[in-house]
Protein backbone atom coordinates (compact mmCIF):
# COMPACT_ATOMS: atom_id res chain seq x y z
CA UNK A 1 0.00 0.00 0.00
CA UNK A 2 1.20 2.88 -0.90
CA UNK A 3 1.72 5.33 2.38
CA UNK A 4 2.16 9.28 2.37
CA UNK A 5 2.50 10.48 6.01
CA UNK A 6 3.12 14.22 6.83
CA UNK A 7 6.33 15.06 8.44
CA UNK A 8 8.33 18.36 8.43
CA UNK A 9 11.47 16.21 6.52
CA UNK A 10 8.80 15.02 4.25
CA UNK A 11 7.63 18.17 3.41
CA UNK A 12 11.28 20.12 3.34
CA UNK A 13 11.87 17.28 0.37
CA UNK A 14 8.76 17.95 -1.14
CA UNK A 15 9.55 21.41 -1.37
CA UNK A 16 13.04 21.10 -2.67
CA UNK A 17 11.61 18.41 -5.40
CA UNK A 18 11.34 20.18 -8.77
CA UNK A 19 8.30 18.29 -9.31
CA UNK A 20 6.52 19.06 -6.10
CA UNK A 21 7.78 22.96 -6.32
CA UNK A 22 5.92 23.37 -9.88
CA UNK A 23 2.82 21.62 -8.55
CA UNK A 24 2.52 19.83 -11.65
CA UNK A 25 -0.72 17.97 -12.50
CA UNK A 26 0.76 15.95 -14.87
CA UNK A 27 2.88 13.41 -12.34
CA UNK A 28 3.43 9.58 -13.28
CA UNK A 29 4.27 7.33 -10.31
CA UNK A 30 6.95 4.95 -11.40
CA UNK A 31 4.51 2.20 -10.31
CA UNK A 32 1.60 3.46 -12.40
CA UNK A 33 -0.83 1.16 -14.12
CA UNK A 34 -0.78 0.93 -17.85
CA UNK A 35 -3.17 3.06 -18.85
CA UNK A 36 -2.60 5.81 -16.49
CA UNK A 37 -0.03 7.01 -19.33
CA UNK A 38 -0.76 9.86 -21.68
CA UNK A 39 -2.30 8.99 -24.71
CA UNK A 40 -1.33 10.16 -28.05
CA UNK A 41 -2.88 13.46 -28.73
CA UNK A 42 -1.46 16.74 -27.94
CA UNK A 43 -3.18 18.69 -25.10
CA UNK A 44 -5.09 22.19 -25.77
CA UNK A 45 -7.26 24.12 -22.96
CA UNK A 46 -9.70 26.81 -23.22
CA UNK A 47 -11.51 28.97 -20.99
CA UNK A 48 -15.60 29.53 -21.36
CA UNK A 49 -18.52 31.49 -20.18
CA UNK A 50 -21.54 30.20 -20.66
CA UNK A 51 -25.08 31.65 -18.95
CA UNK A 52 -27.94 29.26 -18.41
CA UNK A 53 -31.23 31.94 -18.47
CA UNK A 54 -34.05 31.53 -16.30
CA UNK A 55 -33.22 29.16 -13.27
CA UNK A 56 -34.72 28.89 -9.88
CA UNK A 57 -32.37 31.20 -8.13
CA UNK A 58 -31.64 28.73 -5.12
CA UNK A 59 -29.59 31.21 -3.10
CA UNK A 60 -32.00 33.82 -2.80
CA UNK A 61 -34.81 32.04 -1.43
CA UNK A 62 -36.31 33.73 1.54
CA UNK A 63 -39.83 32.02 1.82
CA UNK A 64 -40.99 28.78 1.64
CA UNK A 65 -42.76 28.28 -2.03
CA UNK A 66 -40.80 31.04 -3.39
CA UNK A 67 -39.28 30.72 -6.59
CA UNK A 68 -37.32 33.36 -7.72
CA UNK A 69 -35.43 33.38 -11.02
CA UNK A 70 -32.09 34.23 -12.61
CA UNK A 71 -29.63 33.57 -15.38
CA UNK A 72 -26.60 31.83 -13.90
CA UNK A 73 -23.88 31.75 -14.73
CA UNK A 74 -20.97 29.20 -15.34
CA UNK A 75 -17.38 29.18 -16.36
CA UNK A 76 -15.97 26.29 -18.17
CA UNK A 77 -12.56 24.72 -18.68
CA UNK A 78 -12.12 22.24 -21.66
CA UNK A 79 -9.50 20.06 -22.55
CA UNK A 80 -9.31 18.81 -25.87
CA UNK A 81 -7.29 16.81 -28.63
CA UNK A 82 -5.52 19.37 -30.11
CA UNK A 83 -3.13 19.67 -33.11
CA UNK A 84 0.14 18.22 -32.77
CA UNK A 85 3.39 19.93 -32.45
CA UNK A 86 1.78 23.36 -30.28
CA UNK A 87 3.01 25.65 -28.22
CA UNK A 88 2.37 28.35 -25.65
CA UNK A 89 1.26 28.86 -21.98
CA UNK A 90 1.15 25.41 -19.93
CA UNK A 91 0.10 26.73 -16.59
CA UNK A 92 -2.66 27.70 -15.20
CA UNK A 93 -3.81 29.87 -11.86
CA UNK A 94 -6.16 28.82 -9.16
CA UNK A 95 -7.78 29.84 -5.80
CA UNK A 96 -6.93 26.69 -2.86
CA UNK A 97 -9.45 25.97 -0.60
CA UNK A 98 -8.97 29.11 1.35
CA UNK A 99 -11.18 30.91 -1.23
CA UNK A 100 -8.36 33.56 -0.95
CA UNK A 101 -4.44 31.97 -1.52
CA UNK A 102 -4.21 31.73 -5.59
CA UNK A 103 -1.27 29.04 -6.50
CA UNK A 104 -0.12 28.70 -10.44
CA UNK A 105 -0.43 25.04 -11.43
CA UNK A 106 1.00 23.18 -14.47
CA UNK A 107 0.39 20.69 -16.78
CA UNK A 108 0.56 19.54 -20.79
CA UNK A 109 -2.08 21.51 -22.12
CA UNK A 110 -1.58 24.16 -24.40
CA UNK A 111 -3.12 27.46 -23.56
CA UNK A 112 -6.30 28.41 -26.59
CA UNK A 113 -4.27 25.71 -29.02
CA UNK A 114 -5.87 24.46 -32.20
CA UNK A 115 -8.23 21.45 -31.75
CA UNK A 116 -7.28 18.52 -33.70
CA UNK A 117 -9.65 17.64 -36.39
CA UNK A 118 -11.29 14.47 -34.53
CA UNK A 119 -14.59 14.10 -33.14
CA UNK A 120 -14.30 13.25 -29.43
CA UNK A 121 -16.43 11.86 -26.71
CA UNK A 122 -17.65 14.29 -24.16
CA UNK A 123 -16.71 14.01 -20.52
CA UNK A 124 -18.45 16.49 -17.96
CA UNK A 125 -16.37 16.83 -14.63
CA UNK A 126 -18.18 18.42 -11.60
CA UNK A 127 -16.24 19.38 -8.62
CA UNK A 128 -17.26 18.87 -4.80
CA UNK A 129 -18.45 21.31 -2.42
CA UNK A 130 -16.97 23.61 -2.12
CA UNK A 131 -14.27 22.93 -5.49
CA UNK A 132 -13.45 24.63 -8.69
CA UNK A 133 -12.75 23.77 -12.91
CA UNK A 134 -9.02 22.60 -11.47
CA UNK A 135 -9.40 20.41 -9.25
CA UNK A 136 -9.44 17.34 -11.21
CA UNK A 137 -6.94 18.83 -13.80
CA UNK A 138 -4.58 15.71 -13.63
CA UNK A 139 -7.95 13.53 -14.99
CA UNK A 140 -9.09 16.10 -17.68
CA UNK A 141 -5.64 16.61 -19.15
CA UNK A 142 -4.75 12.39 -19.22
CA UNK A 143 -8.69 12.15 -21.11
CA UNK A 144 -7.99 14.61 -23.46
CA UNK A 145 -4.47 13.16 -24.47
CA UNK A 146 -6.39 10.21 -24.95
CA UNK A 147 -9.34 11.39 -27.28
CA UNK A 148 -11.68 12.85 -25.37
CA UNK A 149 -13.08 16.51 -24.98
CA UNK A 150 -13.01 17.11 -21.06
CA UNK A 151 -15.26 20.22 -19.69
CA UNK A 152 -14.82 21.12 -16.06
CA UNK A 153 -17.35 22.97 -14.57
CA UNK A 154 -17.11 25.70 -11.83
CA UNK A 155 -20.98 25.53 -10.19
CA UNK A 156 -21.86 29.07 -9.03
CA UNK A 157 -22.70 29.01 -5.47
CA UNK A 158 -20.07 26.01 -4.76
CA UNK A 159 -16.65 26.92 -5.46
CA UNK A 160 -13.51 28.52 -2.93
CA UNK A 161 -14.67 32.09 -3.96
CA UNK A 162 -17.84 32.04 -3.20
CA UNK A 163 -19.61 29.06 -1.27
CA UNK A 164 -23.43 29.52 -0.51
CA UNK A 165 -25.84 27.15 0.92
CA UNK A 166 -25.97 23.88 0.24
CA UNK A 167 -29.55 24.32 -1.24
CA UNK A 168 -28.35 25.73 -4.12
CA UNK A 169 -25.50 22.70 -5.00
CA UNK A 170 -28.63 20.18 -4.46
CA UNK A 171 -30.94 21.57 -6.63
CA UNK A 172 -28.52 22.46 -9.73
CA UNK A 173 -25.68 19.92 -9.99
CA UNK A 174 -27.69 17.85 -12.57
CA UNK A 175 -29.02 20.78 -14.22
CA UNK A 176 -25.66 22.38 -14.81
CA UNK A 177 -23.96 19.57 -15.94
CA UNK A 178 -26.92 18.80 -18.68
CA UNK A 179 -26.65 22.24 -19.51
CA UNK A 180 -22.88 22.10 -20.28
CA UNK A 181 -23.51 19.51 -22.51
CA UNK A 182 -25.78 21.22 -24.43
CA UNK A 183 -23.72 24.10 -24.81
CA UNK A 184 -21.08 21.89 -25.76
CA UNK A 185 -23.31 20.65 -28.93
CA UNK A 186 -24.06 24.00 -29.38
CA UNK A 187 -20.18 24.63 -30.05
CA UNK A 188 -20.20 21.63 -32.22
CA UNK A 189 -22.72 22.87 -34.81
CA UNK A 190 -20.59 26.54 -34.85
CA UNK A 191 -18.30 26.96 -37.71
CA UNK A 192 -17.21 29.96 -36.01
CA UNK A 193 -16.04 28.49 -32.50
CA UNK A 194 -13.02 26.52 -34.08
CA UNK A 195 -14.84 23.06 -32.77
CA UNK A 196 -17.04 22.23 -35.44
CA UNK A 197 -17.51 18.39 -35.73
CA UNK A 198 -14.95 18.05 -32.77
CA UNK A 199 -17.55 17.21 -29.93
CA UNK A 200 -18.95 14.06 -29.94
CA UNK A 201 -22.48 14.61 -27.27
CA UNK A 202 -24.06 11.97 -28.09
CA UNK A 203 -21.17 10.21 -26.53
CA UNK A 204 -21.33 11.67 -23.06
CA UNK A 205 -20.01 11.12 -19.71
CA UNK A 206 -20.36 12.51 -16.58
CA UNK A 207 -17.63 12.37 -13.62
CA UNK A 208 -18.17 13.81 -10.45
CA UNK A 209 -16.39 14.06 -7.19
CA UNK A 210 -18.38 14.15 -3.57
CA UNK A 211 -21.25 16.68 -4.75
CA UNK A 212 -20.07 16.17 -7.89
CA UNK A 213 -20.70 12.75 -7.44
CA UNK A 214 -24.70 13.08 -5.89
CA UNK A 215 -25.09 15.18 -9.28
CA UNK A 216 -23.72 12.28 -11.39
CA UNK A 217 -26.17 9.63 -9.54
CA UNK A 218 -29.23 11.90 -9.90
CA UNK A 219 -28.12 12.70 -13.47
CA UNK A 220 -28.06 8.89 -13.43
CA UNK A 221 -31.38 9.03 -13.48
CA UNK A 222 -31.39 8.49 -9.28
CA UNK A 223 -33.91 10.55 -7.76
CA UNK A 224 -34.08 11.21 -4.65
CA UNK A 225 -36.55 10.43 -1.81
CA UNK A 226 -38.57 12.22 0.66
CA UNK A 227 -36.17 12.91 3.19
CA UNK A 228 -34.09 14.62 1.29
CA UNK A 229 -36.93 17.41 -0.03
CA UNK A 230 -37.25 17.78 4.15
CA UNK A 231 -33.67 18.48 4.07
CA UNK A 232 -33.60 20.86 1.40
CA UNK A 233 -36.97 21.45 0.30
CA UNK A 234 -35.87 22.96 -3.31
CA UNK A 235 -34.55 19.70 -4.51
CA UNK A 236 -37.92 18.14 -4.78
CA UNK A 237 -37.15 18.68 -8.94
CA UNK A 238 -35.12 15.66 -8.22
CA UNK A 239 -37.42 13.60 -5.84
CA UNK A 240 -37.81 10.48 -7.81
CA UNK A 241 -41.24 9.67 -9.25
CA UNK A 242 -41.54 13.32 -9.73
CA UNK A 243 -42.22 14.50 -13.35
CA UNK A 244 -39.25 17.00 -13.25
CA UNK A 245 -37.18 14.07 -12.46
CA UNK A 246 -38.39 11.85 -14.63
CA UNK A 247 -37.75 14.50 -17.61
CA UNK A 248 -33.51 14.77 -16.99
CA UNK A 249 -32.50 11.63 -17.65
CA UNK A 250 -30.48 12.76 -21.42
CA UNK A 251 -30.09 10.37 -24.00
CA UNK A 252 -26.65 11.25 -25.08
CA UNK A 253 -25.43 10.54 -21.31
CA UNK A 254 -24.40 7.02 -22.00
CA UNK A 255 -22.41 6.34 -18.36
CA UNK A 256 -21.45 8.03 -15.11
CA UNK A 257 -18.64 8.00 -12.47
CA UNK A 258 -18.97 8.68 -9.41
CA UNK A 259 -15.58 9.29 -7.09
CA UNK A 260 -16.99 9.71 -3.52
CA UNK A 261 -20.48 10.57 -4.05
CA UNK A 262 -22.09 12.44 -1.38
CA UNK A 263 -25.44 11.81 0.01
CA UNK A 264 -26.51 8.09 1.00
CA UNK A 265 -25.72 8.49 4.66
CA UNK A 266 -27.43 11.64 4.84
CA UNK A 267 -30.19 9.84 3.47
CA UNK A 268 -30.82 11.29 -0.30
CA UNK A 269 -31.56 8.10 -1.57
CA UNK A 270 -34.02 5.28 -0.97
CA UNK A 271 -34.36 2.23 -2.84
CA UNK A 272 -36.57 3.47 -5.66
CA UNK A 273 -34.35 6.28 -6.01
CA UNK A 274 -31.42 3.93 -6.67
CA UNK A 275 -32.93 1.44 -8.55
CA UNK A 276 -34.09 4.51 -11.11
CA UNK A 277 -30.45 4.74 -12.27
CA UNK A 278 -30.53 4.06 -15.79
CA UNK A 279 -26.90 3.87 -17.13
CA UNK A 280 -24.10 2.11 -16.33
CA UNK A 281 -21.63 3.37 -13.69
CA UNK A 282 -18.82 2.89 -11.51
CA UNK A 283 -17.99 4.24 -8.35
CA UNK A 284 -14.76 4.89 -6.60
CA UNK A 285 -14.28 5.05 -2.89
CA UNK A 286 -11.80 5.07 0.37
CA UNK A 287 -13.02 2.53 3.04
CA UNK A 288 -12.43 5.17 5.08
CA UNK A 289 -14.30 7.79 3.99
CA UNK A 290 -15.99 9.86 7.03
CA UNK A 291 -17.80 12.41 4.42
CA UNK A 292 -19.66 10.29 2.21
CA UNK A 293 -19.30 7.33 3.98
CA UNK A 294 -18.30 4.21 2.64
CA UNK A 295 -20.78 0.93 3.99
CA UNK A 296 -23.19 3.54 4.89
CA UNK A 297 -22.43 5.45 1.75
CA UNK A 298 -20.62 5.03 -1.53
CA UNK A 299 -20.98 1.09 -1.38
CA UNK A 300 -24.72 1.52 -0.32
CA UNK A 301 -25.45 3.45 -3.88
CA UNK A 302 -23.38 0.41 -5.88
CA UNK A 303 -25.42 -2.21 -4.37
CA UNK A 304 -28.24 0.20 -5.22
CA UNK A 305 -28.20 0.55 -8.38
CA UNK A 306 -30.06 -2.73 -9.18
CA UNK A 307 -31.37 -1.66 -12.34
CA UNK A 308 -27.85 -1.31 -14.07
CA UNK A 309 -24.26 -2.68 -14.63
CA UNK A 310 -21.88 -1.03 -11.93
CA UNK A 311 -19.03 -1.25 -10.54
CA UNK A 312 -16.78 -0.16 -7.65
CA UNK A 313 -13.42 0.68 -6.98
CA UNK A 314 -11.93 0.82 -3.59
CA UNK A 315 -8.94 2.02 -1.48
CA UNK A 316 -8.79 0.29 1.74
CA UNK A 317 -7.90 3.03 4.46
CA UNK A 318 -8.45 5.61 1.99
CA UNK A 319 -10.29 8.80 3.01
CA UNK A 320 -12.40 11.42 0.99
CA UNK A 321 -10.01 13.06 -1.29
CA UNK A 322 -9.31 9.49 -2.58
CA UNK A 323 -8.67 9.80 -6.78
CA UNK A 324 -10.07 13.19 -7.14
CA UNK A 325 -8.14 16.13 -6.59
CA UNK A 326 -4.90 17.27 -7.97
CA UNK A 327 -1.57 16.50 -5.79
CA UNK A 328 -1.19 19.34 -2.80
CA UNK A 329 -0.21 23.09 -4.39
CA UNK A 330 2.88 23.91 -2.45
CA UNK A 331 0.91 26.86 -1.49
CA UNK A 332 -2.03 24.75 0.55
CA UNK A 333 0.77 24.26 3.08
CA UNK A 334 1.57 27.38 4.29
CA UNK A 335 -2.42 28.21 3.92
CA UNK A 336 -3.48 25.11 6.05
CA UNK A 337 -5.57 23.69 3.25
CA UNK A 338 -3.17 21.04 2.51
CA UNK A 339 -5.52 18.13 4.00
CA UNK A 340 -7.84 18.85 1.53
CA UNK A 341 -6.12 17.89 -1.17
CA UNK A 342 -4.26 15.24 0.60
CA UNK A 343 -4.73 11.35 1.97
CA UNK A 344 -3.50 9.91 5.63
CA UNK A 345 -2.92 6.61 3.61
CA UNK A 346 -2.35 6.78 -0.39
CA UNK A 347 0.09 9.33 -1.95
CA UNK A 348 -2.20 11.48 -4.43
CA UNK A 349 -0.10 10.93 -7.39
CA UNK A 350 -0.45 7.16 -7.00
CA UNK A 351 -4.37 7.40 -6.12
CA UNK A 352 -4.66 9.82 -9.08
CA UNK A 353 -3.02 7.18 -11.72
CA UNK A 354 -5.04 4.28 -10.65
CA UNK A 355 -8.48 6.63 -11.33
CA UNK A 356 -6.88 7.54 -14.45
CA UNK A 357 -6.22 3.83 -15.82
CA UNK A 358 -9.48 2.24 -14.16
CA UNK A 359 -11.56 5.52 -15.64
CA UNK A 360 -10.13 5.20 -19.25
CA UNK A 361 -11.01 1.51 -19.39
CA UNK A 362 -14.87 2.18 -18.45
CA UNK A 363 -15.04 5.18 -20.43
CA UNK A 364 -13.62 3.59 -23.51
CA UNK A 365 -15.52 0.55 -23.07
CA UNK A 366 -18.93 2.87 -22.86
CA UNK A 367 -18.29 5.54 -25.02
CA UNK A 368 -16.08 4.41 -27.60
CA UNK A 369 -16.91 0.92 -27.55
CA UNK A 370 -13.51 -0.39 -27.52
CA UNK A 371 -14.19 -4.15 -26.15
CA UNK A 372 -10.05 -4.60 -25.73
CA UNK A 373 -10.52 -2.45 -22.38
CA UNK A 374 -12.40 -5.33 -20.69
CA UNK A 375 -9.46 -7.37 -19.88
CA UNK A 376 -8.54 -4.42 -17.33
CA UNK A 377 -12.35 -4.67 -15.41
CA UNK A 378 -12.18 -8.45 -15.85
CA UNK A 379 -10.19 -8.84 -12.88
CA UNK A 380 -10.24 -10.76 -8.86
CA UNK A 381 -12.14 -8.72 -6.49
CA UNK A 382 -8.59 -8.28 -3.91
CA UNK A 383 -6.25 -7.02 -5.82
CA UNK A 384 -3.48 -8.56 -3.71
CA UNK A 385 -4.92 -11.88 -5.17
CA UNK A 386 -4.15 -10.63 -8.84
CA UNK A 387 -2.09 -10.80 -11.15
CA UNK A 388 -4.58 -7.75 -12.51
CA UNK A 389 -3.85 -6.60 -16.16
CA UNK A 390 -2.13 -3.33 -15.92
CA UNK A 391 -0.63 -3.94 -12.64
CA UNK A 392 3.03 -5.01 -12.26
CA UNK A 393 3.14 -7.73 -9.47
CA UNK A 394 2.86 -6.08 -5.58
CA UNK A 395 1.35 -2.97 -6.97
CA UNK A 396 -2.57 -3.53 -6.49
CA UNK A 397 -1.95 -4.69 -2.92
CA UNK A 398 -5.08 -2.48 -0.92
CA UNK A 399 -7.39 -2.18 -4.02
CA UNK A 400 -10.38 -4.31 -4.68
CA UNK A 401 -12.64 -3.98 -7.85
CA UNK A 402 -15.83 -5.40 -7.42
CA UNK A 403 -18.81 -5.84 -10.28
CA UNK A 404 -22.57 -6.80 -10.38
CA UNK A 405 -24.37 -7.20 -13.59
CA UNK A 406 -27.92 -5.57 -14.05
CA UNK A 407 -30.59 -8.59 -13.49
CA UNK A 408 -31.34 -10.36 -16.96
CA UNK A 409 -34.65 -8.98 -18.35
CA UNK A 410 -37.50 -11.87 -17.99
CA UNK A 411 -38.43 -13.09 -21.17
CA UNK A 412 -42.44 -12.34 -21.62
CA UNK A 413 -44.19 -15.94 -22.59
CA UNK A 414 -44.56 -16.02 -26.60
CA UNK A 415 -48.27 -15.78 -26.09
CA UNK A 416 -47.93 -12.05 -23.87
CA UNK A 417 -45.92 -11.44 -26.78
CA UNK A 418 -47.75 -11.84 -29.53
CA UNK A 419 -50.88 -10.32 -27.91
CA UNK A 420 -48.63 -7.06 -27.50
CA UNK A 421 -47.68 -7.03 -31.03
CA UNK A 422 -51.31 -7.51 -32.07
CA UNK A 423 -52.15 -4.63 -29.73
CA UNK A 424 -49.21 -2.32 -30.90
CA UNK A 425 -50.60 -3.52 -34.65
CA UNK A 426 -54.05 -2.31 -34.13
CA UNK A 427 -52.63 1.13 -32.50
CA UNK A 428 -50.39 1.71 -35.74
CA UNK A 429 -54.15 1.03 -37.58
CA UNK A 430 -55.99 3.38 -35.46
CA UNK A 431 -53.35 6.09 -35.95
CA UNK A 432 -53.33 6.11 -39.64
CA UNK A 433 -57.13 6.44 -39.88
CA UNK A 434 -56.93 8.80 -37.68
Amino acid sequence: MKRFVLTAAVLATAIATPLAAQNRVDGQSPDAPALAAYGAHAVGVRQFEFVNKDQIDVASITAPGELPRYDRPLTVEMWYPAVQGAVGDTSFKTLLRDGKTEATLHGRAVRDAAAADVNSPLVVLSHGYPGNRFLMAHLAENLASKGYVVAAIDHTDSTYGKQTGLASTLVNRSFDQLFVVDELARLNGDAASGLAGRIDTDNTGVIGFSMGGYGAVVTAGGGVSEAATAFAPPVAVHQQGSPTHEALPDPRVKTAVAIGPWGMKNGLWDAEGLAGIEIPMLFIAGSADTTSGYENGVRAIWEGATSVDRSLLTFDGGGHNTVATIPAPIESYAAGVSGHYTDAVWDTVFMNNVGQHFITAWLDIELKGDAAMKKYLELTPIGSEGPWAGFADGTADGLRFETIEAPAPVPLPASIWLLGAALAGMGAIRRIRA
